[in-house]
């Protein structure tokens, strides 16, 4: 089974960043590593791979860098990279990311997508969804069990006080969440042989992605301070539950 996996590098969280004034994006270092939400697909993948002596290759957009979170998750063990980047892709926007991954995955043979269900520095969640529909194949999201049989996969999905079973033709875009698996740490042969695996860089020009982004972030405004909270003070408790029912009603108007 041939297997892609979309993978993005991410600034540290643990790092302070800036944002760029101008732009109000964040500044990117050199420096990047793996998103946390993508090891799941990744996991899932290489299982996949395992059981069907297939292959896992790795797509990413970003720009260049030393594409320390790609040699992550190449450490857990995925066969290749390819990594798209390029001027034009500063400050892409969901649809935009969608596009370069959908143009560098037509070129790849697949039979199945997995993607994180969304990206901890931007928690938009709409790449996988636009990617199904830019490759024009079906998406299961949000997903907690995968299985595939010959040519369809069923898929779990949950909703509120239930689950959905959903079954699929492949090939198809999946969208992992915490749950799936465990995913695995990269072991010192993984992470020795991640520095020789290849990744294909591809250049956004070439594969001819469109760069008019749908969304543009106009302003940040920081959260309103919260105000202090009211303590109630007294020895009567029925008092004080009474005090406390009054503010919560006519107040903070919740009950």
């Amino acid at each position: 089974m041939k297997i892609a996996v979309c993978v993005k590098q991410i600034p540290d969280p643990a790092t302070p960043y800036q944002l760029d004034p101008n732009t109000h994006l964040v500044v990117r270092p050199d420096e990047q590593i793996l998103d946390d939400t993508d090891r799941y697909g990744i996991e899932v993948g290489l299982q996949l791979a395992a059981a069907t002596n297939g292959t896992v290759v790795l797509v990413s957009m970003s720009p260049a860098g030393n594409l320390q979170g790609i040699r992550q998750a190449l450490a857990m063990g995925a066969d290749k990279g390819v990594h798209i980047s390029g001027p034009a892709l500063e400050g892409a926007d969901a649809y935009v990311t969608a596009s370069a991954l959908a143009a560098a995955i037509r070129e790849i043979p697949h039979d199945i997508i997995f993607c994180g269900q969304r990206a901890i520095d931007d928690d938009a969640g709409q790449v996988g969804s636009m990617l199904a529909e830019l490759l024009g194949v079906p998406q299961i999201t949000v997903v907690t069990k995968v299985e595939v049989e010959g040519a369809s996969v069923k898929a779990i999905r949950p909703i509120e006080g239930a689950q959905l079973l959903i079954e699929s033709p492949l090939p198809c875009v999946i969208t992992a969440q915490k749950g799936l698996n465990e995913p695995r740490y990269a072991s010192l042969p993984g992470i020795m042989k991640a520095k020789k695996k290849p990744v294909e860089v591809r250049d956004a020009a070439a594969l001819g992605i469109p760069t008019d982004r749908k969304l543009n972030v106009l302003r940040l405004v920081p959260p309103p301070a919260r105000a202090l909270g009211k303590i109630i003070s007294g020895d009567d408790q029925a008092a004080k539950a009474a005090a406390l029912a009054k503010l919560l009603r006519e107040e903070a108007k919740v009950i």
